[in-house]
């Protein structure tokens, strides 16, 4: 699998996004995401994160967690000690082609084959803007509310990972046209990204998040119905992508 990571973090938050992209076996993609309600308490939201994906690049190649994303995620989670909670997604795809993913929150993944999307994961919530969450706390998830899935994968596959800032703020039908306009997989990344910040800014915009939002009983104020109008824009937040093509080894 041929693979480009592409992070972008946005200012006013600081950066609390962490990747990790591993060439071991067929290779090992991840991303956790912080949460940024930490800061309140004086904790910077990116530790928690960052040291649960250096933890995961260290176990990686364990004989226990033999490429199981679950049991990757139950020993990086038990080895972090920093203060914090992230969401989380694991994949790792095996030589025979068999892509394994574990995914804690709502980070999300996509597989898209010959111009449309064959698979994709689900994001857990407690409700609305409250995702599952590991966490340094006992009042977070563990490893075992993991959503587990399996899928296999062909040459020529291009998968797409991503923070909630992506998919909050893009479409599936922008994500396969915009992978489509590009042959590089790092251009694709970057592309998607930039794709997200521009609508997460865009109050006219009507994204992911506020057809959510509205179909959650959340609305526009009163003076704004009036007119008319109804909620929109996209979110503002860290985004990360990761996209990755695959190939023959």
């Amino acid at each position: 699998m041929e693979r480009k990571a592409r992070e972008w973090n946005g200012v006013d938050r600081g950066g609390e996004d962490a990747l990790l992209v591993s060439n071991y076996n067929g290779g090992v993609l991840a991303i956790a995401d912080g949460v940024s309600g930490w800061a309140e308490e004086d904790v910077d939201p990116s530790l928690f994160p960052r040291e649960l994906l250096a933890n995961a690049s260290n176990f990686v190649e364990d004989m226990e967690v033999n490429y199981d994303p679950q049991i990757l995620i139950r020993k990086s989670h038990a080895a972090t000690s920093s203060t914090g909670s992230a969401t989380v997604i694991v994949a790792m795809l095996e030589k025979n082609g068999i892509l394994k993913i574990a995914n804690v929150g709502d980070c999300g993944l996509r597989v898209i084959r010959n111009g449309s999307v064959i698979f994709s994961t689900s994001p857990q919530e407690h409700y609305f803007d409250c995702p599952f969450q590991l966490s340094s706390e006992r009042a977070g998830q563990t490893y075992l509310d993991a959503a587990v899935s399996d899928v296999e994968l062909i040459e020529g596959d291009t998968i797409v990972m991503g923070s909630d800032g992506l998919f909050d703020n893009v479409f599936d039908y922008e994500i396969v046209s915009t992978i489509a306009t590009y042959r590089d997989v790092t251009e694709a990344a970057k592309a998607l990204a930039n794709l997200a910040r521009i609508h997460a800014t865009d109050s006219n915009f009507d994204s992911p998040y506020s057809l959510e939002a509205r179909s959650k009983g959340y609305d526009a104020p009163l003076w704004k119905k009036i007119l008319g109008m109804k909620l929109t824009g996209g979110k503002l937040d860290d985004i990360t992508v990761i996209v990755g093509q695959v190939v023959s080894s």
